[in-house]
């Protein structure tokens, strides 16, 4: 894409799944690319496949304003993707403030950033499904309120509504993203249904289930998300979808038990009964997004099927990490 060439992106949380695909396809498109590093984690991509010798890496927090306006000034960045954020729910319902520090005032340290700096032209903010909380009317549209109970939905609801305060009451030039459970390459997020269940099968165990394995969820895989970050930048360009928010999915229901049953297939151990714990608390037992706004407007569409994207996430665990999986 020539599009990206030359441009000065900043990315925060470049080390994470969708952060590492991200800069992996920024910099193969000849964008000069920082990306903000709070912990060295050595098996992330950005590291395994030496993406972060073609960037340059900024080291700290996103809840650290100075450092973060230091960046945008220092760098003279035009695009910001926002991604920097604590991900995992069972997580944030043991350590709530960790995730407020991180995902609220993350955004709005990034927002203010930005507001004071006149170069950058364009932002997306990673919202979440999790944003809409539990509705009883599915699938979510971005008509649908943002009403989170839980720490980890509270967090994206209200780093959303950030975002929206900033378009709306400053005109920054700002999109949303609400995408569902992203999987794929590179996950390190072992708690996390995908990779955990892998890692259960190459090590020849029973993967384990913290729910009773009917929770319904989208599941997206994450070169499908990268492409649709991108995509969307672009298209802030070429349209007037300043402030707009958009959902990005493959629009495909589906249990937990089920996608585990569906890996358990495609690396042929369907004899691995899952061990169903029914343990989880505090989450959104059904969500799925409709995708209508982004192909709509934007003309987007989901790129991969579900057991393509499974077996490309299978094999690289296979081919990169089976050595080290084991419990």
């Amino acid at each position: 894409m020539r599009y990206w060439r030359s441009k000065n992106v900043f990315v925060t949380g470049c080390t994470g799944l969708l952060g590492s695909h991200l800069c992996g396809q920024l910099v193969a498109n000849g964008a000069n690319v920082v990306g903000l590093v709070r912990d060295y984690v050595p098996k992330s991509r950005i590291y395994s496949e030496e993406i972060n010798s073609r960037m340059v890496t900024v080291r700290g927090n996103i809840e650290n304003f100075g450092l973060v306006e230091r960046a945008l000034n220092e760098y003279e960045i035009d695009t910001v993707f926002h991604l920097a954020a604590q991900t995992i729910v069972s997580i944030a319902n043991k350590n709530p403030l960790s995730t407020f520090h991180s995902n609220i005032m993350g955004t709005w340290n990034v927002m203010e950033a930005c507001r004071r700096n006149t170069g950058v032209q364009r932002i997306i903010v990673a919202s979440s499904d999790k944003a809409y909380g539990d509705q009883k009317v599915l699938p979510y549209t971005e008509e649908t309120p943002l009403l989170g109970k839980f720490p980890y939905d509270v967090s994206k609801s209200c780093s959303d509504l950030i975002a929206h305060t900033y378009y709306h009451t400053y005109r920054l030039p700002v999109c949303i993203t609400r995408c569902g459970n992203f999987y794929g390459p590179g996950d390190l997020n072992f708690n996390r249904l995908v990779p955990g269940t892998i890692r259960s099968v190459l090590n020849a165990k029973a993967p384990i289930l913290r729910s009773d394995g009917t929770y319904i969820r989208d599941y997206f895989y994450v070169k499908d998300g990268a492409e649709a970050y991108l995509y969307l930048a672009q298209k802030m360009d070429e349209l007037p979808i300043h402030g707009e928010a958009f959902n990005f999915s493959n629009e495909l229901q589906i249990t937990v038990i089920d996608l585990v049953k569906r890996i358990l297939l495609l690396m042929s151990r369907p004899e691995l009964e899952p061990i169903i714990k029914n343990e989880a608390f505090n989450e959104i037992k059904h969500q799925y997004l409709s995708t209508q706004k982004a192909r709509k407007i934007l003309g987007w569409k989901s790129k991969y099927a579900l057991d393509q994207a499974l077996k490309e996430t299978i094999e690289w665990y296979t081919n990169n990490l089976s050595s080290e999986l084991h419990d």
